[in-house]
């Protein structure tokens, strides 16, 4: 489980503006007709939020 949720923080941290980028560019120049296309961004960027939320809340005593 560990793993897991230093595999999900990752992905989070140097994935995110990829992820972001490529998504932007493909809304702009793409329809979503495709129901895979539409689950792989949702997944994407719920693995991405998930992530932020996780390093949050492991790192957030450390912010003060």
């Amino acid at each position: 489980m560990k793993f897991v949720k230093f595999l999900i923080i990752w992905i989070a941290s140097n994935l995110s503006i990829p992820f972001w980028m490529v998504g932007h560019v493909h809304l702009t120049t793409n329809v979503y007709q495709d129901i895979t296309e539409i689950l792989a961004s949702m997944g994407m960027n719920i693995i991405v939020a998930t992530g932020f939320w996780l390093d949050w809340k492991q790192n957030k005593n450390n912010l003060k």
